[in-house]
């Protein structure tokens, strides 16, 4: 992961060390990023624009004027504001004080932030700058969320690669800014993780990668292999991985933050390093975006990572069951059935309804350890991404104070969750039909697909608070998200993470 760069070597500076930091050699070039409001009587400078205005004698809100109001989210380059300061991203924070509209259901001033630094970020490096140093806009987490999430670049296999500038706090001892730099980073692991091609992140090589990842953190990395998955009968993981000559691994990570005497806290995270569809064969018109289909695996490393990196006072176990789902010769048909390591049969009519499969034998293990809560994250519906698109990730949930927590954390990530219904409606129709216990797709399988398979999964856990989050419409970023631009997106991990730091602080009976 040596790509990202390392909270350790994120330091800040106060205006006052600008120049004899930054400006005695000619051989870095810094770029600033400083925010203003658009108020009814004009711009109102942020207090790092402020002083930055007063040392170049006033040339901020001079330059400034020209080219008519910025707009929030908009990004305006000055050049030449003063010898000091060569090179001025002025961003738009929109109105200063606006309350967010409660339709909404996140918090609009935070993601103005995100979205006017990262357009900041944005524009600066593409004047060159090695160095860019971010007014914390009076949000430091905010302002380093959206600026390092906004210059990832997933560009490991290229030769020839575009620099990065590094990023650094304008304002000494800006309260958030590090813990943002650490979220940002928890995301953009996942991000790395769902980019990198199918061939080259394997089972057994992501497995390697949660090892570099997690272990200098404290983080305990068990990677099982197939021996130690079919003596426990996980025949519905098992089932998912015949078609392929990657070896399946069971991933079980171990976070102590506190007393391990306690309940854990288990997250659950789907780990299909590539989905054909298997013997069910999707179509071939974007089929190399499943590589991204272990897009929960990655999440749930980048939501531990930051927590083991802010050494939160929590027990967590993860779980991570991944494979491939190939059409090779012995791979499972439609039609076959299986028993899972609950013992409940399983008749499998659609192949390329994996995701549930692995997960079965999955939240089953981890319901072994009677955790406090529990939470899984899969791409796991094409129906899921057609009922939400990318506006927020679906919740299906058994437990409303679980919602509560989750739902509070996605106001404040600006990365939403939505609840969806688990009802009896929907379960009949995967328990009640078939030759088996339980059916993968249920009996309409054109209907509701997301809240069967989601009914599916609960046939399979034995926990009172337990969340299914299925992200599937929130796997790509296209133009949605300002701050991550296109590509993977890393959803929902700082909202994960969040959650968990709020689990700390106010449990709300878990």
């Amino acid at each position: 992961m040596a790509y990202f760069m390392s909270r350790n070597l994120v330091f800040r500076l106060s205006t006052s060390s600008l120049r004899t930091r930054f400006y005695s050699t000619s051989q870095n070039k810094v770029g600033v990023v400083v925010g203003v409001y658009n108020n009814e009587e004009g711009n109102l400078l942020t207090k790092a624009a402020a002083t930055l205005n007063e040392k170049s004698s006033g040339n901020v809100t001079r330059l400034l004027q020209y080219g008519g109001p910025l707009k929030s989210g908009k990004s305006r380059v000055l050049y030449g504001v003063s010898e000091e300061f060569p090179v001025v991203a002025v961003v738009g924070l929109g109105e200063k004080g606006k309350t967010s509209d409660p339709n909404e259901e996140f918090d609009e001033t935070k993601e103005a932030v995100r979205s006017a630094v990262a357009a900041g970020c944005r524009s600066l490096q593409e004047s060159n700058v090695d160095k860019i140093l971010v007014d914390p806009c009076d949000d430091a987490e905010a302002a380093a969320e959206g600026s390092s999430l906004s210059l990832f670049k997933y560009q490991d296999l290229k030769s020839k690669k575009k620099p990065v500038p590094t990023l650094q706090c304008l304002e000494e001892d800006a309260e958030g800014w590090l813990r943002g730099m650490t979220l940002a980073e928890g995301q953009n692991i996942a991000r790395k993780l769902k980019e990198t091609p199918a061939n080259i992140l394997t089972p057994t090589n992501f497995a390697q990668e949660a090892v570099n990842c997690l272990e200098g953190l404290g983080v305990e990395v068990s990677v099982r292999t197939f021996e130690w998955i079919k003596q426990r009968n996980m025949n519905a993981f098992l089932s998912v991985t015949r078609g392929s000559g990657e070896p399946p691994v069971f991933l079980e990570l171990t976070y102590r933050g506190t007393n391990s005497l306690e309940k854990p806290l288990a997250i659950v995270g789907k780990g299909v390093t590539f989905d054909t569809g298997g013997i069910s064969l999707k179509p071939s018109a974007n089929m190399d975006k499943m590589r991204a289909d272990m897009g929960g695996a990655a999440c749930t490393v980048g939501s531990i990572f930051i927590a083991a990196a802010l050494s939160l006072p929590i027990y967590i176990k993860g779980f991570i069951p991944l494979c491939e789902n190939m059409p090779g010769s012995i791979a499972t048909k439609p039609g076959d059935v299986v028993v899972a390591s609950n013992g409940k049969s399983i008749q499998i009519d659609n192949t390329d309804a994996e995701g549930r499969l692995i997960l079965a034998d999955a939240l089953h293990y981890a319901s072994q350890f009677k955790p406090r809560a529990m939470i899984d994250m899969a791409t796991l519906t094409g129906a899921m991404a057609v009922a939400l698109g990318a506006g927020a990730a679906g919740a299906f949930t058994n437990s409303t104070p679980l919602w509560q927590l989750m739902h509070k954390a996605g106001t404040i990530s600006g990365d939403r969750v939505w609840r969806m219904p688990l009802w009896k409606h929907f379960s009949s129709q995967v328990t009640d039909f078939g030759l088996a216990d339980v059916h993968n797709l249920g009996k309409y399988d054109r209907y509701g697909g997301s809240c069967t398979a989601a009914t599916f999964l609960q046939e399979f856990v034995t926990c009172d608070h337990w969340m299914h989050i299925d992200i599937a419409g929130v796997m790509e970023n296209q133009d949605e998200v300002p701050y991550l631009g296109k590509g993977m997106s890393g959803r929902p991990t700082r909202t994960i993470a969040n959650f968990i730091e709020l689990l700390t602080v106010d449990a709300n009976g878990l």
